[in-house]
């Protein structure tokens, strides 16, 4: 094995130039695969954006080209790419050679924007460093310039020429290298995502998206800014107009830290069909929120709070209502600007700028409490809604309490479920559980099964409909808690209010197989089906980990006798008319055949029992394996749901099929 080399003062080394991003794009990307790949793109379209921003230019064009590479053109003021005497060196390398290089630092005195996504001068050198090929084209100064670069190097010199017309911008075409990220193909929907949030936070600018793969155009532009974004989300059904409020301050974030401008636009309105919160800052959308999620949460739950108890709403010795009963019913929209800002990462997906969440949460209790006292029965409106919000979630925590000490109870002695016969086994590797239908079923099924890993649950009548019923219904069924209780997982459960309440756990499932078990007729099938349907709704992995099986048992009983005087008796049995007719073709001419069909699971001797249905060896389970789910809600939905039209064109189509069951012989 070869020598590792000593840690010596030749171990220290430097990435130099491109390789600080080609090696490590995650520093400033965040991350090496799609994420930072589209992140990639913000960046270029962020300075547009400032440019467009600041009035130089109300167009950004964004292109999508088949070979993945990407362009966006601005018309603001062109990227300054000449000789800077200043810094002794060409702009085109400080702009996308070198990193914290940028025009973005004096912001707010004596700098070139008052507002801007790009703050800390690398976003345009880091993406040209992360590209097979970066080309730039700037009209500016009545000269076009260009200049390219491959895989973060320049290709020739600066190349300058005259240029008659009055237009002025910058166009930057590129292409993301998979040798820098994991994936650089951008999904169209994730680059409109962006364009049209850019649209939404920055009014009055349209964006163009074109795409040479679909072969399509489109134009976002949103006159209204936030306040448009908010009446075209609630779609017209909310109960409250939209409305938007602004103001402007100016503090600092410590003592020893400098005084800066802040501005701040908010939009909202109350809707119960749709909810949604988004927050913006200098126009880059905040994924994490921060500051401004901060305010909104602080600023809302006081103000309205405090609109409850002045219409003395509350009752006697009410809890305090929760950001989360408001954002129930609430669209909204902020979107501010600093001239400094303190984002958490280069992503700019969330701020913490300690003034900018003070100056927002006092800014939005001062205009509530205006909306309010202007707003007299819309505020009483949203008063009461939120009310109901609270309590809905309120009892809906309880319930949820209830209902998981309720399900997660061990079976023992001192919590017997009601006709449940255990086996002795403690194996959960051999263990299985035979649901049956009432309680004759539970005689002959005990009798015939082998107590050592066999368990007996009998369902006494027909179950709820647990597709139709809600939560609160199902679970006031002693049958279907008892059931739980029996099977000892939990119940899974995704509904917007008892998100909580699940509490199952696969490890705790007390069974290796759960049989189904029912007489194989129109009642027997029915109850089958109820018995599925819960399952299908409260323990679904049950069936998708292949948990959940249907015991077969025979339709026919058919004994055989040869005529003589030693008459020798057989009993054979038929699960369909087709094995009745296969087994009836092998007896003799002279035979004494005696057919009866099946009597039901209670009137079965437990001889038989064993042998056709509980015997592991002999008898025939049906292995219930959803290989698309969706088919199968779709078939539960068409039997049991309020699909009143797919059930009746279902029973004119295939009904002929199942006569035969109806025939009771």
């Amino acid at each position: 094995m070869a020598r590792k080399a000593d840690y010596g003062n030749e171990s220290i080394t430097m990435l130099k130039g491109a390789d600080r991003v080609r090696k490590r794009p995650q520093v400033i990307f965040g991350s090496d695969d799609l994420e930072g790949c589209i992140h990639s793109f913000f960046e270029i379209l962020s300075n547009s954006v400032d440019e467009a921003r600041e009035g130089h230019g109300k167009q950004i064009i964004i292109t999508r080209f088949k070979d993945g590479s990407l362009q966006v053109e601005d018309f603001g003021r062109g990227i300054p790419l000449d000789y800077n005497p200043k810094e002794q060196r060409f702009n085109w390398e400080l702009v996308y050679c070198e990193l914290y290089a940028g025009g973005k630092y004096e912001n707010g005195s004596q700098g070139d924007y008052e507002f801007s996504l790009g703050l800390n001068g690398l976003g345009a050198c880091a993406t040209q460093y992360s590209s097979e090929f970066f080309n730039v084209t700037v009209f500016r100064d009545k000269t076009k310039y260009q200049i390219s670069f491959i895989k973060g190097e320049p290709v020739g010199e600066l190349i300058k020429e005259p240029y008659r017309f009055k237009r002025t911008g910058t166009i930057q075409h590129w292409k993301p290298d998979p040798e820098v990220f994991t994936d650089t193909v951008i999904p169209y929907e994730r680059i409109r995502d962006i364009v049209k949030k850019q649209s939404v936070v920055n009014g009055g600018i349209e964006f163009i998206l074109k795409d040479d793969v679909l072969g399509t155009e489109e134009s976002f532009l949103c006159p209204e800014g936030i306040l448009g974004y908010c009446r075209d989300v609630s779609e017209m059904k909310n109960f409250t107009e939209p409305y938007s409020f602004s103001g402007e301050g100016r503090g600092r974030d410590a003592e020893n830290r400098p005084v800066y401008n802040v501005k701040g636009e908010v939009a909202f309105c109350f809707n119960n069909d749709v909810n949604e919160l988004m927050y913006f800052h200098n126009s880059s959308y905040l994924e994490y929120g921060g500051s401004p999620d901060k305010a909104v949460k602080s600023a809302f739950v006081s103000e309205i709070d405090k609109q409850i108890k002045a219409r003395d709403k509350y009752k006697a010795n009410e809890s305090k209502i929760k950001f989360e009963d408001i954002q129930d019913s609430l669209i909204l929209v902020t979107s501010t600007f600093s001239t400094i800002t303190s984002y958490e990462n280069q992503t700019k997906k969330a701020i913490n700028n300690k003034f900018i969440q003070d100056f927002m949460t006092d800014l939005i209790k001062q205009k509530l409490e205006v909306w309010f006292i202007e707003n007299k029965q819309a505020g009483d409106k949203v008063v009461d809604q939120i009310l109901i919000n609270k309590r809905s979630r309120e009892n809906a925590e309880k319930a949820r309490v209830s209902i998981k000490k309720q399900l997660t109870a061990k079976v023992d002695i001192n919590n017997r479920i009601k006709k449940f016969v255990d086996c002795r086994s403690k194996d959960v590797n051999i263990r299985e559980l035979y649901i049956v239908e009432g309680d004759s079923a539970l005689g002959s099924v005990k009798l015939g099964r082998d107590a050592e890993f066999q368990g007996i649950m009998p369902v006494r009548g027909k179950i709820l409909n647990c597709l139709k019923a809600d939560y609160s219904t199902i679970f006031k069924s002693e049958i279907i808690t008892d059931l739980i209780k029996v099977l000892g997982c939990g119940v899974e459960i995704t509904n917007k209010h008892t998100k909580d309440m699940s509490a199952f756990n696969l490890d705790q499932l007390r069974w290796n197989k759960i049989v189904i078990c029912t007489d194989a007729d129109v009642d027997g099938f029915q109850i089958r089906t109820l018995i599925l349907a819960m399952i299908y709704r409260l323990c679904p992995t049950l069936i998708s980990e292949g948990f959940v099986y249907i015991a077969e048992s025979p339709l026919f009983e058919i004994t055989y006798r040869k005529k003589g005087r030693n008459q020798e008796e057989q009993t054979f049995f038929a699960f369909n008319e087709k094995e009745k007719v296969e087994i009836m073709s092998k007896f003799e001419e002279n035979a004494n055949v005696t057919i009866q069909r099946s009597k039901g699971l209670g009137e079965n001797e437990p001889e038989m029992m064993w042998q056709t249905t509980m015997n592991p060896k002999t008898r025939r389970l049906i292995k219930v394996c959803p290989e698309d789910a969706k088919k199968t809600a779709e078939i539960f939905e068409m039997l049991l749901g309020d699909n009143l039209a797919g059930r009746k064109q279902h029973i004119e189509q295939d009904g002929h099929l199942y006569l035969d069951m109806l025939d009771v012989g």
